[in-house]
């Protein structure tokens, strides 16, 4: 337990990873709406779009009107999410975005092929022209991402070592730049990781790189997302994304159950109770989760919202005495 972090750093992408995957419309002004409250809860980067063939992703198809409409909060990082070229011109077309690179690979070609209509190496050549575009305008480029890292629907386990094989190609493109990655993100897109698995990749891919730090992408779709969290927690990691309420899922992951990220306010409350801070304001983050429920018009599977916090308990037991 010695390796648990003291605080630990959120990225919050609720309202791109579940609105992309919303059977239903979803009003503009309403996902504008819970934008600017998750703005106001201590969160300090939220992944608010992505800029995506709207024909493949209808969810997305109003990406430039949802940026337009919302209310800049000082001290939070508005970012979205691009696959190609095309989206990236999108993207810093909006100017109200925090734009920096990432080098994305994945370990599954069958995975590639339906999400980006690439295999493993034509994502790798991809990367490196898009690494020099991204120097060439002068956009920093500090993290890299590997989809699949943990199993794939179509090609079953991932083994740790093609993990770490990849993750030496991201740290040899940015090397190519004259680019130092700040970490990496490791993603369990179609919710294969177990506790022992998050703790075996990363313990292999620690041992070959021990100073680059690492990151988890987890997904919640066989409820094990909390439980590798807490995995990540005990290897050191620190940094996570997270989804309020357990909004979303990839349209791409050939599992119509696939669940969204691991619950942002399910995640805080067991980092608050575990001594680790996160700069976020639980009860708050609780409102933007009963909301988010209340915009899409179904349940959604967080579970504090629900259950509330054993802090309001203590406070209601302290009163009674």
């Amino acid at each position: 337990m010695t390796d648990l972090p003291k605080r630990i750093h959120l990225v919050e992408e609720g309202p791109r990873e579940g609105f992309q995957i919303e059977k239903g419309p979803i009003a503009t002004h309403r996902k504008i709406e819970l934008i600017d409250a998750l703005s106001d809860t201590g969160l300090d980067t939220i992944q608010i779009v992505s800029f995506v063939n709207p024909k493949r992703v209808p969810g997305m198809a109003d990406a430039e009107e949802v940026v337009k409409g919302i209310t800049p909060r000082v001290g939070v990082a508005y970012t979205g999410l691009w696959l190609n070229d095309q989206g990236f011109n999108r993207a810093r077309a909006t100017g109200r975005l925090d734009i920096r690179g990432t080098i994305t690979t994945g370990v599954s070609d069958t995975f590639l092929k339906r999400n980006q209509n690439r295999s493993i190496a034509e994502q790798i050549a991809s990367q490196r022209e898009m690494v020099q575009r991204y120097v060439d305008l002068g956009i920093p480029v500090r993290r890299g991402g590997m989809m699949a890292a943990f199993g794939c629907n179509y090609e079953g386990d991932i083994p740790a070592s093609k993990v770490v094989e990849l993750v030496g190609v991201e740290l040899d493109i940015a090397g190519e730049h004259g680019i130092e990655l700040e970490y990496i993100s490791l993603a369990d897109t179609m919710g294969w990781a177990t506790p022992m698995t998050i703790k075996r990749t990363v313990g292999a891919v620690r041992e070959k790189y021990p100073d680059l730090e690492l990151s988890l992408h987890l997904h919640d779709t066989r409820a094990l997302g909390l439980a590798n969290a807490y995995a990540g927690l005990e290897m050191g990691i620190s940094k996570f994304d997270a989804a309020v309420a357990g909004l979303g899922g990839c349209p791409f992951a050939g599992n119509a159950g696939a669940a969204g990220n691991v619950c942002t306010e399910d995640l805080v409350f067991m980092c608050q109770e575990m001594g680790i801070e996160t700069g976020v304001d639980l009860d708050k983050l609780i409102e933007c989760a009963k909301l988010a429920e209340d915009i899409v018009g179904h349940p959604l599977p967080g579970c504090v919202m629900k259950g509330g916090t054993l802090q309001k308990l203590r406070e209601a037991k302290a009163n009674r005495a």
